[in-house]
């Protein structure tokens, strides 16, 4: 019987595995991907333009070889805190359910065990599933979700969708290292300026305006996506007037959202908040109105890595405090 169960192996996922472990808790960590699975789906060569300490654990820990880490710098840095500190954490196995079987004792079955915890907490990131635009072509091989790397689409047509810093720093990765680029925005995803609402940072929207006027890079105001087809993509302007593209490459970045499919099972209420459905907790404990279920990172209204691991520092505590 473990006192608690942790299902994420990010910066909430480990930081909660670490809060647990100095406490004397019997927990383990279960990951359905690799520890900082996140990070890893970052575009390689990314630069992370959150401050070190919006990222690290302890103050200092990180020491990126310059002011902003890269993917990798951050990647390493979350691998080795897992190591160093001989955190229990399982990678590539599925949780399949969560179920209470008893008030306040959860069966978790994976894919390769079973195991059954008095707490569990939630932390799964929301990149579980890419929204989709529903227009036809979207299952083609040539059309992707995310973006990892610029070098297969040097010299080719490269289109991306999508208004967000996803998207700008998709385009701008494929403009300076040598593809076609077409970025296909709303205008006012493109003219908006409030980071609150989802803007491309000025840190990527600045070298972008540069890769226009070099004319490395090229801009269109979307009404709509038409279809996809092999080798071109069918656009409708803001005007409506639709637009045939060559397209040896496309990338859809329109943001994704966490499965909340086994909380809901489980009872926990949701509401809608800033950036789509999110469970509701306690902004104190993390709790939610189930006994025993937490949640903590991106997936929650802390949305960014500092509040989820900050989250997963108040939490376990108070969870320890509560079993002894």
């Amino acid at each position: 019987m473990l006192d608690l169960l942790i299902i994420g192996a990010g910066p909430a996922g480990l930081m909660a595995a670490y809060e647990a472990k100095s406490a004397g808790l019997s927990y383990l960590v279960v990951e359905k991907g690799l520890i900082g699975n996140t990070i890893y789906k970052y575009p390689v060569g990314l630069t992370v333009f959150s401050t070190t300490n919006e990222l690290e654990f302890s103050e200092g820990d990180l020491k990126p070889a310059r002011e902003k880490p890269t993917r990798e710098e951050l990647l390493s840095y979350y691998v080795r805190f897992a190591l160093d500190n001989a955190l229990n954490v399982r990678t590539e196995e599925l949780v399949l359910s969560v179920e209470e079987t008893e008030p306040h004792i959860f069966t978790i079955k994976t894919d390769k065990d079973e195991y059954t915890a008095k707490n569990v907490l939630f932390a799964i990131g929301a990149m579980d599933h890419p929204r989709k635009l529903n227009v036809p072509g979207e299952d083609l091989p040539h059309v992707f979700d995310h973006f990892r790397e610029t070098y297969p689409w040097v010299r080719k047509n490269a289109l991306i969708v999508g208004g967000g810093n996803s998207a700008g720093e998709a385009a701008l990765f494929l403009a300076q290292e040598g593809a076609e680029t077409t970025l296909a925005i709303f205008r006012s995803d493109w003219e908006n300026d409030d980071p609150k609402q989802g803007c491309i940072k000025y840190w990527v929207k600045e070298p972008l305006e540069q890769e226009l006027r070099d004319h490395c890079l090229r801009l269109f105001f979307l009404g709509k996506v038409v279809e996809f087809r092999d080798g071109e993509t069918v656009l409708e302007s803001e005007s409506g007037e639709r637009v045939t593209l060559a397209t040896d490459v496309v990338f859809v970045l329109i943001g994704s959202d966490a499965d909340l499919t086994p909380l809901k099972r489980l009872g926990v209420r949701t509401e809608h908040g800033k950036y789509g459905e999110v469970p509701v907790y306690s902004e104190e404990t993390f709790e939610t109105n189930v006994p025993g279920i937490f949640v903590a990172g991106h997936f929650t209204n802390q949305r960014h890595i500092k509040g989820a691991i900050d989250a997963a520092k108040a939490l376990v505590p108070i969870l320890a405090a509560s079993l002894h």
